[in-house]
């Protein structure tokens, strides 16, 4: 099958881990070892967070005494494409001698007028206690939202159209190159009307970039991979539980936090409803399980995986 893995930011960096490149460069290496063993039997894209790599790099831009203003979102979105994609490209290199594996730098269309220009809503950055981030919100001219039990700064997440390097990611799929892209859910651009790329001040949601870059790849199969089991119904009440084989159909009918969740679930749910493929939320660490429909929530038009004709 041709999959597309889109890797939640706690595959680089744990919440409450110190933010020190041997810590993250560990944590892609025991990623990579699920990753290449799917690269094994299957043809794939990989995708990853940038949450707290981005927030961390905002945060030391913005203090800096040399610079006359911070460095804008697009350009620190492009430096932890390239950070991140390193350590990835480097970690499946040597735990798939003789495949090919290229680490690309690209940049997601977004339009100018989306209205969550207005809205900020996106987490980056670090976690904090309410006092902290209030401190840092004032000091930086930040909007900070609470997450979770914590607070985070959020910034504006317009929706993706497309991955302008698509035609180019097919090509090296198609020739059996393993390829991450779209780190961070790609580097925010729109286009003039002269047809010029330009940088915006913007954090796209991965998990939505994932979903258009599987439909225009053609992939059969698109994971969101975390480090929770399974998507739960009700959760943080005493009538949670887990949700297993699901539909897009029964998953909209509920709710999901919009900062972590809720992006998740329309990802999975806009593949599924454009291709009749199969999409799955869950765990890295169960990724091979989750595909052979043992593990994960898994999305499907009718509920079940492998699918079945109903015929």
């Amino acid at each position: 099958m041709r999959v597309i893995v889109a890797l939640g930011g706690n595959a680089v960096l744990k919440r409450g881990q110190q933010p020190d490149a041997d810590v993250q460069i560990a944590n892609v290496r025991t990623a990579v070892k699920t990753l290449a063993r799917l690269a094994r039997e299957h043809e794939l894209v990989i995708t990853h967070g940038n949450g707290p790599q981005v927030g961390l790099l905002a945060l030391e831009s913005a203090a800096d005494p040399n610079l006359t203003r911070p460095y804008p979102f697009d350009t620190l979105g492009a430096q932890t494409q390239g950070m991140i994609g390193y350590w990835m490209q480097q970690a499946l290199q040597n735990a798939l001698p003789g495949r090919q594996v290229l680490a690309m730098v690209t940049q997601t269309l977004v339009t100018a007028v989306d209205p969550a220009f207005e809205n900020p809503a996106k987490f980056v950055g670090q976690v904090y206690e309410r006092e902290e981030a209030e401190k840092l919100a004032a000091d930086y001219g930040w909007t900070v939202n609470q997450d979770g039990r914590y607070w985070r700064r959020v910034v504006p997440s317009p929706a993706p159209r497309r991955i302008v390097e698509t035609r180019l990611i097919r090509r090296l799929v198609g020739e059996g190159v393993v390829v991450v892209c779209a780190g961070g859910g790609g580097i925010p651009v729109v286009r003039d009307e002269r047809g010029r790329l330009t940088g915006v001040e913007a954090v796209v949601d991965k998990d939505l970039t994932a979903a258009i870059l599987a439909e225009a790849l053609e992939c059969d199969a698109y994971l969101s991979l975390t480090d929770v089991p399974r998507v739960m119904r009700d959760f943080g009440t005493p009538r949670q539980s887990e949700i297993g084989h699901t539909t897009p159909h029964e998953l909209r009918a509920l709710d999901f936090p919009a900062g972590s969740m809720g992006p998740k679930v329309e990802a999975a749910c806009r593949f599924v409803e454009t291709t009749g493929d199969m999409a799955a939320i869950g765990k890295l660490d169960e990724a091979e399980r989750i595909l052979d429909g043992s593990a994960g929530t898994i999305v499907t038009p009718n509920g079940r995986w492998p699918l079945t004709s109903t015929l």
